[in-house]
């Protein structure tokens, strides 16, 4: 049970979940790519998508764990459109051959949510020796992107229907390191949770370059990030002492997965969202980013920087 109920000018609060933010709202014919589909809000997302229509690609780095959330998908909703591709973010070969799988197998691109994340890890490196949040909550979501870019761009002409692409952010990008981005030491070892801030921050900056690039090449396509929420979710389990305290206060101060998944699936469903780009969303209602999150620099900076490690 979340405590703070109060509705936001969307007639949406912190309470309202994924089912009740996208009530009434026809998604067939879109087509959406949800990453992290396998646990948690993800799940909810694929789920509630499903239950409005869209066809769900699930991109999980546990095939097996995606299979068993596509049966039960399908067997509570017999019509939804389901699907599991494997995709782990913090490899670019993996995130490279998903793309390229998919962009083969012929189908439109409506909405992509890059949603999948890692939390306060220890310290560890990707396959390609980045710090292992920064590589995975922002370079495979970045590089992601890029590459399935021009099939979003030819969905959204053809079907004459706005794309829509939502990173999955977090408060924490409020408690990074003190420039924002650490761009010349992008794998320091002395904080996992600024390293985690960091790369929350870099979803963020990246949606608000993304949606200015999108705007000036004259696509109907929106780009935004948002928070989910302080949520029960597998987020927690590399924080020690922390998980349990979550498991057992978690209950009364958080949200629980339907409210998790809410913020993701208005921004990807809603039509009061339609034309928003470049906006940080919570609480199924648009907020405000932090300074670092609303530097127009550091996010041109950061693309730059992000273009040339994905190269």
């Amino acid at each position: 049970m979340w405590l703070f109920g109060r509705k936001g000018p969307s007639g949406f609060s912190s309470s309202s979940t994924a089912e009740e933010v996208t009530q009434g709202i026809d998604g067939t014919g879109l087509t959406a790519i949800v990453t992290g589909a396998s646990s948690g809000i993800g799940t909810e997302t694929a789920r509630v998508l499903a239950l409005r229509g869209v066809h769900v690609i699930m991109g999980v780095r546990n095939v097996a764990a995606g299979r068993d959330v596509k049966e039960a998908i399908v067997k509570e909703i017999p019509t939804a459109k389901v699907d599991t591709m494997e995709l782990d973010l913090s490899s670019m070969a993996s995130v490279r051959k998903f793309a390229a799988d998919f962009s083969s197998s012929g189908h439109p691109l409506n909405l992509l949510i890059n949603n999948a994340g890692i939390m306060a890890t220890p310290f560890m490196l990707s396959k390609d020796n980045t710090e292992l949040q920064f590589a995975t909550n922002h370079i495979g979501h970045f590089l992601l992107t890029n590459l399935l870019l021009d099939t979003m761009k030819k969905a959204a002409r053809t079907s004459k229907r706005e794309g829509r692409i939502i990173n999955v952010s977090s408060e924490a990008h409020r408690y990074t390191y003190k420039e924002g981005i650490h761009f010349d030491k992008i794998n320091d070892q002395s904080g996992n949770f600024a390293a985690y801030g960091q790369s929350k921050l870099a979803n963020v900056l990246h949606a608000n370059e993304l949606a200015k690039r999108l705007k000036v090449d004259g696509v109907d396509i929106i780009a935004n990030s948002l928070h989910p929420g302080a949520i029960v979710t597998n987020l927690f389990r590399h924080m020690g002492p922390i998980s349990g305290l979550v498991n057992i206060f978690g209950k009364i101060a958080l949200k629980n997965v339907q409210q998790g998944a809410a913020t993701t699936c208005y921004v990807a469903l809603h039509p009061q969202v339609k034309g928003r780009s470049g906006e940080y969303f919570k609480d199924s209602n648009i907020g405000q980013a932090s300074a670092h999150g609303r530097n127009a620099e550091l996010a041109k900076k950061l693309w730059d920087f992000s273009m040339n490690m994905v190269k």
